[in-house]
């Protein structure tokens, strides 16, 4: 029987998986964990089979498997490894991101100590390869970096009243929590290609958990270092990157409300909405043309106010998880085969904050 499986979702990601496979090459864990890795190669073009089949041919730490997820999308990447896996918990890293040599000790500790906790998330580090643009850390944690020496339930108190849920990098779920409460197909399917109008994957099935009474946790134990290029900070990529997060509003709102009591919720969301939106046009409409976290906040607040809609549009044509081109930051739909994505996969994270 396995203890811990680490599962890594890429797509396009053979440059940096040798520093991923060479981190977990390395950790130091104990003798009695029996521990594996899974490669989820989510359709990749590039030569990332090639190279998990070099490292198999020296791997002696633990088993090391490859398996191809043809579905594009990251929640279908995910709910392969969940499959694939034969841990009780599995750790997920994304393909940009780099584990600290305990991580995996680290994990499997926390698990064996909180029982009833079906997921709980680590601290993120940012490896810039640039300098963030000023007021950064307004929308870090969308990114994802996540900095904090304290330990969280989400839970308890007043965040068990919210949707704050860790993100999706660097994530440990139970995995027999999530195949019970996590829907096989959720209402969205995660970035596909260039496509990021279903992000939010990662919130969406956290919510399920959390919905049924499992407890969601974030441990400052666990470190992983997050390798973000220059090219997530330029407006363009931003602009798209947080209109996809607030499309995702409306169905990760959703998860916890009944049928009756949606129509009155959605009115008090985008009442919500529509009040920040005029708080931050006041407090930073001279400085959306020059400042690219203000214009970011900006298409978030918007999307998210019409969310509904967009979710509405979905279900009349009948294409729930039908994609914008990655060329689009809004507009025609098409079939996700015909989306291509840059070479280093995005990661997926959300921590919304209603």
């Amino acid at each position: 029987m396995i203890d811990f499986s680490v599962a890594i979702r890429l797509y396009n990601g053979a440059l940096l998986l040798p520093r991923i496979l060479d981190a977990l090459d390395v950790q130091v864990i104990a003798d009695d964990i029996r521990w594996e890795v899974i490669v989820v190669d989510n359709n990749s073009i590039d030569d990332t089979v090639d190279v998990v089949r070099k490292y198999q041919q020296m791997w002696t730490r633990c088993p090391l498997r490859y398996v191809l997820e043809t579905r594009q999308g990251a929640s279908f990447a995910r709910r392969r490894a969940i499959m694939e896996a034969s841990g009780v918990h599995i750790g997920f890293l994304d393909d940009d991101n780099i584990p600290a040599p305990d991580w995996v000790q680290a994990a499997y500790t926390f698990g064996r100590t909180h029982s009833r906790a079906a997921a709980y998330g680590s601290q993120i580090h940012a490896c810039y390869e640039a300098p963030p643009p000023p007021n950064f850390e307004r929308i870090a944690p969308f990114i994802p970096v996540v900095e904090r020496s304290e330990i969280v339930c989400f839970t308890t108190g007043w965040r068990a009243k919210t949707n704050l849920v860790p993100p999706g990098a660097g994530l440990v779920v139970l995995r027999q929590a999530w195949l019970e409460c996590v829907p096989d197909d959720l209402t969205l399917q995660g970035p596909v290609g260039n496509s990021l109008n279903c992000k939010g994957e990662d919130v969406e099935a956290l919510l399920h958990l959390k919905k049924a009474g499992w407890e969601i946790w974030f441990n400052p134990l666990m470190h992983i270092d997050h390798q973000i290029p220059s090219w997530r900070f330029e407006r363009r990529y931003l602009q798209r990157f947080f209109h996809g997060i607030g499309l995702s509003k409306y169905a990760t709102r959703m998860v916890s409300l009944r049928l009756w009591q949606r129509p009155l919720w959605i009115l008090l969301f985008m009442g919500n909405d529509g009040r920040k939106l005029l708080q931050h046009l006041i407090r930073h409409h001279r400085h959306l043309k020059k400042d690219v976290v203000s214009a970011a906040e900006l298409q978030l607040l918007l999307s998210s106010l019409f969310s509904p809609f967009y979710a509405l549009k979905q279900r009349f044509a009948g294409q729930s998880h039908a994609l914008p081109s990655g060329d689009e930051v809004s507009g025609n739909l098409c079939k996700t085969n015909h989306l291509k994505k840059k070479p280093s996969a995005l990661s997926n994270c959300l921590n919304p904050h209603d």
